[in-house]
């Protein structure tokens, strides 16, 4: 329920007074000037706004009746109303029979700037909401049965399956679009679905589920419309908000992998990427330091990136010697010899599908393998 304050009051005086050659009053529901074309009167009092909040009705004052009262000049002042209740009181200085025709024009005025205003308020109110509830779905803390209530409070389109869609922005230097109006454009075009804004660059879509085919048709309209995305992260649909949760974690460690190798591909699916996402995130542990020492030990011995590319083909044709021999441009007894020495400076046997998992996987985490599109 809006209130009358002192920046919305003379933003109402200010925006009438653009127009009018009258002086113009915004008083409160205790009668006082809290918004006025002429700064003296700021914060007196106004008996005739009084009359009018005591009788809730139009008080028309001329000249002589102005000077058997405090503070009040020959004018009309009327009810300000906002849902059915008084809310202050509007008041244009001058003759009556002058200023009368214009005096409830200025009232529709001045309650429709009170309308704008508690709009954006509630809108304002509810996007901080949305939010909020967005931090508590990703925060494992919050417990899942508060976060059903406050779904079901704030109204979210959440009918399963659903599927989380993390879209990445270009920074704002960059972009025409702002994350604002991304967000404002999406939810006019989308509706049924939820979009929230993620940090500063980065916008979280839970979806009616979309195929790959759609999803790359969709990037392409949204290139047309000019929206400035840099990268679009999909996971698989989740019939709770306990996938739900998981999903969203998962996609912003696929985009933090994404963005720390730089991959150039703009759609990225999760089951693409599940693992070495998940290992990415915990980069900085014994156990994921233990996976890629393998692959140190065979880059710091070969300075060339002979065998490092010889290992990227092999494993990019998986493992056939005939066709990553032709890539190379080698012969195969030289491919042969370069995969025993590199499984002899790894200290991996390459026969292993286990240790060849290995060598892929620290490959991949450090951006220097992907598998093919």
């Amino acid at each position: 329920m809006i209130e009358l304050d002192t920046t919305l009051a003379q933003y109402i005086v200010d925006r009438a007074m653009a127009i009018l050659p009258h002086n113009l009053n915004v008083m409160d529901t205790q009668g006082m000037i809290i918004g006025s074309g002429d700064p003296t009167r700021l914060h007196t009092r106004h008996e005739g706004a009084q009359l009018v909040l005591a009788n809730q009705r139009v008080v028309e004052i001329d000249a002589e009746a102005a000077a058997c009262l405090q503070g009040v000049r020959a004018g009309v002042n009327l009810p300000l109303m906002h849902e059915g209740r008084l809310i202050g009181v509007l008041g244009i200085t001058g003759d009556p029979e002058q200023v009368r025709p214009l005096a409830e024009l200025l009232r529709m005025t001045a309650e429709m700037l009170v309308e704008q205003r508690a709009s954006y308020a509630e809108r304002q109110w509810h996007n901080q909401q949305q939010e909020t509830w967005l931090t508590h779905l990703l925060d494992d803390g919050y417990s899942l049965g508060r976060l059903q209530i406050d779904t079901e409070h704030l109204g979210l389109a959440l009918a399963w399956p659903r599927q989380a869609c993390l879209l990445s922005l270009a920074r704002e230097a960059d972009s025409p679009t702002s994350q604002a109006q991304l967000i404002m454009q999406m939810r006019e075009r989308h509706p049924q679905h939820v979009v929230l804004p993620l940090g500063a660059n980065a916008v979280l879509w839970l979806r009616s589920p979309l195929n790959a085919a759609a999803d790359h048709a969709w990037l392409e309209q949204a290139d047309r419309r000019h929206w400035a995305l840099q990268r679009v992260h999909t996971a698989e649909p989740v019939e709770s908000l306990a996938d739900l949760r998981q999903a969203c974690q998962a996609l912003l460690a696929l985009r933090d992998f994404a963005e720390d190798l730089a991959l150039p591909r703009r759609y990225l699916a999760l089951e693409d990427f599940r693992l070495t996402a998940l290992l990415h995130a915990q980069r900085e542990s014994w156990t994921v330091r233990q996976l890629l020492a393998p692959l140190e030990r065979l880059r710091l011995a070969d300075a060339q990136d002979v065998l490092l590319d010889t290992l990227r083909v092999w494993l990019a044709h998986d493992g056939s010697a005939q066709f990553s021999a032709a890539q190379l441009g080698i012969h195969r007894n030289t491919l042969r010899y370069r995969l025993e020495r590199i499984g002899q400076l790894s200290a991996l046997d390459l026969s292993r599908a286990d240790h060849r998992m290995q060598l892929a996987l620290s490959m991949a985490l450090q951006g220097e393998w992907r598998p093919a599109e």
